[in-house]
């Protein structure tokens, strides 16, 4: 008996999503509910897994623009799973007369200490033994990122799909359309070469998140720096302890969440949100973290986060951190968010202004520590410093209250001991 796999649902907000991998190829074995392809919304990547045990027996091709409960697969419970080809001593009869069938595949992986490389591209090129130096590159310093190879791959998978898609029959609805135009080869131009290549379903998501925040709201920026000295030195005197017994290791996001978290508390509407002509107040702290990936900035949240531990904030940082590069972050862990904090500093940015992220009404940026000569107690000494930056909707938060919110941030970083203790 075969069973349909339908791409599931992923959130109110979200009605489809782009088919950029298959785990699992037509005629293998799969198991219930092992991972078959590789989703991308506008918010993450999502893994679909199989809602039965048997051999996969038709797909839609890679790149494909899917709708939530469209069928995608199938998997006969009695089917029989295809041998795996043995390695071949010489060239197949069909290249050697000229086969017109061509794929983007080379017959060599591309190395895997390929500095033009992201992680992410690189296991997708060692995955599709995909020739690195045809992959146009769009990422910093020439980079190639994964959508560069999505984007290539899309662009040559009409002739490398070799497995039967779902199609309706001929007077039905038409297949569905590619997902992303094919990457445009360069164009040379009186000024120099031009690359065109259509923005990725998160990249959109994104550039529409910031254009709706600038419009929607009343942005103001309150600056301050903090003196790190103390906290740096218990960070130093704990930190290897704190490893051994936590299995993780003690970094300067943690104090900023719980400080954060305690300061939410004395200035609730930094905590809160607008709907319509009310204002939300919340009870609880679900604290978004920004994530640089290759694919743009994500927040994941670390729900309540007021009742974790330090261990539980960093614990949890790691683990988001590391499923939103990887591209497994669940839908669920993206939403909800009451306050965000971003961390510009560790691409070595000294000041910048951060974008309030929607319904929220506040963020708070920490920027890089530099030692900077600073009076204390009427003498110079250097120190090091950092500039904090909080962004506020005026229409909620007035300026006494985002000064006030930021100086306690100061206080509570500068004297960490009262963060430890929640005075």
């Amino acid at each position: 008996m075969a069973t349909n796999v339908q791409v599931p649902g992923m959130g109110e907000s979200i009605s489809e999503a782009v088919l950029i991998k298959w785990h699992k190829q037509t005629g293998e074995a799969v198991g219930m509910d092992e991972p078959l392809a590789e989703l991308e919304t506008d918010k993450a990547n999502v893994d679909v897994p199989s809602t039965a045990a048997g051999v996969l027996t038709q797909k839609v091709a890679v790149g494909t623009k899917v709708k939530i409960g469209e069928v995608i697969a199938t998997v006969d419970a009695n089917g029989k799973a295809a041998a795996k080809p043995a390695a071949p001593t010489s060239k197949p009869a069909a290249a050697a007369a000229g086969a017109t069938r061509t794929a983007p595949q080379s017959s060599t992986a591309t190395p895997a200490t390929d500095e033009k490389l992201s992680p992410a591209a690189r296991r997708m090129v060692e995955e599709h033994k995909l020739d690195s130096g045809k992959i146009p590159a769009t990422g910093p310093g020439n980079r190639i990122t994964k959508e560069d190879v999505v984007n290539y791959m899309d662009g040559n998978s009409a002739a490398a799909d070799t497995s039967a898609p779902i199609s309706p029959p001929a007077k039905s609805k038409p297949a569905a359309e590619p997902a992303t135009k094919p990457a445009l080869p360069p164009t040379s131009t009186a000024d120099g070469t031009v690359r065109r290549v259509e923005m990725s379903k998160i990249r959109k998501k994104i550039a529409e998140t910031l254009v709706k925040s600038q419009q929607s709201t009343a942005t103001l920026t309150t600056f301050n720096e903090i003196d790190m000295s103390n906290l740096m030195a218990l960070r130093t005197k704990y930190k290897e302890q704190f490893e051994k017994k936590h299995g993780i290791g003690l970094g300067f996001m943690s104090f900023f969440a719980k400080a954060a978290c305690q300061a939410l508390r004395e200035w609730e509407r930094v905590n809160a949100s607008i709907d319509g002509d009310d204002i939300v107040y919340h009870d609880y702290v679900h604290l978004g973290i920004a994530v640089s990936t290759d694919r743009g900035l994500a927040v994941p949240v670390l729900r309540n986060a007021h009742q974790m531990s330090f261990a539980q904030v960093e614990s949890e940082i790691k683990r988001l951190a590391t499923a939103t590069r990887d591209g497994k972050l669940q839908i669920s862990e993206l939403s909800g968010g009451t306050f965000t904090i971003t961390n510009g500093g560790v691409f070595g940015s000294l000041m910048a202004t951060p974008i309030i992220n929607p319904p929220q009404v506040a963020i708070l940026g920490m920027h890089a520590i530099k030692e900077r000569p600073i009076a204390v107690n009427g003498q110079v000494v250097v120190r090091p410093m950092m500039y904090v930056a909080l962004s506020y909707d005026h229409r909620l938060i007035d300026g006494k209250e985002s000064v006030q919110f930021l100086v306690r941030i100061k206080e509570l970083i500068e004297d960490p001991q009262r963060v430890m203790l929640d005075v």
